[in-house]
């Protein structure tokens, strides 16, 4: 981290009220950002700098991390150190923890509250564990999901996808996106917040997440 800090810095900008972002910048490995909101960090970055802590600070401070996938965990321990937090994991995943820390609280089953506004959902596909963030507040109180990569945004945001492996382009099979199109229905949200600062499908997003499973479906089939 501090030979990161040396070339680069961390962006921070707010994404709408009550949401701000964090990344790296130039951008670092996959260029991912994490997003705060009421004292709950979704996703982490690998640099934290003084001006950074300074802001979340300014902020309230942070007491939970929630990560979606395992190639976010770099340096959540650090980051959790930094503001005397816990980080909240699937226990599916607990295999891809490579710095244990007693601040590592592990959760199981599909769903877990955080607050009033916030729960955390597994979906899996992309790792066993796989987890999005509903901020039932967001979008204006339409409610927002905050999803990684589980729910991939793609180039043209009137669409998502989901994928096995990404670098790898292994797709999932219909059982594991029909699933996911389920647990989807279930929620209610307009916008989806992604990996990355433009990764945004801001209205819609449940009906276009709902469509983009039906059209990965069959193409499948076919």
């Amino acid at each position: 981290m501090a030979g990161l800090a040396e070339t680069r810095r961390v962006r921070v900008e707010d994404v709408e009220p009550g949401l701000t972002g964090f990344g790296a910048d130039p951008a670092f490995a996959i260029g991912q950002r994490a997003l705060l909101g009421g004292g709950v960090l979704w996703d982490c970055i690998p640099l934290l700098d003084d001006e950074s802590a300074g802001a979340i600070e300014a902020a309230g401070g942070l007491h939970t991390i929630a990560i979606s996938h395992p190639h976010y965990y770099a340096s959540m321990v650090a980051w959790a150190e930094r503001f005397d937090a816990r980080v909240l994991l699937h226990e599916a995943d607990r295999q891809h923890v490579m710095r244990p820390s007693d601040r590592i609280e592990l959760w199981s089953g599909d769903r877990y509250p955080l607050d009033d506004e916030r729960e955390l959902i597994r979906l899996g596909g992309h790792f066993d564990g796989g987890t999005v963030c509903l901020w039932r507040a967001g979008a204006g109180g339409r409610g927002a999901l905050l999803s990684g990569d589980i729910v991939q945004v793609v180039a043209d945001r009137d669409w998502v996808s989901f994928m096995y492996s990404y670098p790898n382009l292994i797709p999932l099979p219909a059982r594991e996106v029909a699933r996911i199109r389920d647990v989807l229905a279930t929620l209610e949200f307009d916008r989806v917040y992604g990996a990355w600062w433009d990764a945004v499908v801001r209205r819609d997003a449940r009906a276009k997440a709902l469509r983009s499973a039906d059209r990965y479906l069959a193409a499948l089939a076919r």
